[in-house]
């Protein structure tokens, strides 16, 4: 088996260096850019589960190319790192597709635990028997596959991050129960590691989106005051029409 991969896309030579020497002594398999142009060529060349991006770069606005990316690679776990520590900078970029955001300086050990938790996140599912049954939670309209880890709406397929995937299918083994913002930071974070407080309502506020622009007309995810969000299927009061040998853990 390979070791995880990661690439660092920062235009400070120095830091990089840094980052390069501190994951690579986790066993990691660690490639380094500093431009996008040279950060796209390693993207497509290694395809790693986690991308280190700045979000100032020389050649590129940071959260240009974060959003650019995820759209591109839904899958793919993106830590921004930047100079900027304000609370609105980091919820701009979870906006615009980054899983998580580190300010400068940052302390090694975090930076370290944040990368664990994105490739744990971010690991390829386990292989499936073909013998096996096709494991979905159906609602009227929207269907969890659990063996591929996506979610489609009247057959289409809605393009997911892996932390909106776990939100989801959080949200949907309970249709009708609010769930706490603890509760689903639990569900989707793996571990005992929390990156930031803002992460679930920002992320919450993406699939939504998603799947309201999927399905115009219908909301899937109302918010509960005081209390979180809960899952309310549109015109359905009861459980899901389909869950078969349902996993606990994904």
């Amino acid at each position: 088996m390979t070791d995880p991969r990661i690439l660092i896309v920062d235009d400070d030579a120095e830091l990089q260096g840094l980052l390069v020497r501190l994951l690579g002594q986790e066993g990691w398999e660690v490639h380094s850019a500093l431009t996008v142009k040279e950060g796209e060529r390693l993207l497509a060349l290694h395809r790693p589960p986690v991308v280190l991006l700045d979000v100032m770069l020389a050649d590129a606005n940071g959260l240009d190319v974060c959003r650019r990316w995820r759209a591109q690679q839904p899958d793919l776990g993106i830590l921004m790192v930047s100079a900027r520590g304000d609370p609105m900078d980091k919820v701009l970029g979870l906006e615009v597709g980054a899983d998580d955001y580190l300010a400068k300086p940052f302390e090694k050990r975090e930076l370290v635990a944040r990368v664990r938790a994105l490739l744990r996140r971010h690991r390829p599912a386990e292989p499936v028997p073909s013998a096996g049954p096709v494991t979905e939670i159906v609602f009227d309209g929207l269907v969890i596959d659990l063996i591929r880890r996506e979610a489609s709406v009247d057959g289409r397929v809605v393009m997911l991050t892996g932390i909106e995937y776990k939100l989801l299918l959080a949200l949907a083994r309970a249709p009708g129960q609010p769930q706490s913002r603890e509760a689903l930071n639990g569900a989707a974070q793996v571990g005992s590691y929390r990156p930031l407080d803002r992460t679930v309502d920002v992320q919450v506020g993406r699939l939504r989106r998603k799947l309201s622009s999927a399905s115009p007309g219908r909301e899937w995810i109302s918010t509960v005051r005081s209390e979180g969000y809960v899952f309310s299927p549109p015109g359905a009061a009861s459980s899901p029409s389909a869950a078969v040998n349902v996993p606990s853990t994904l």
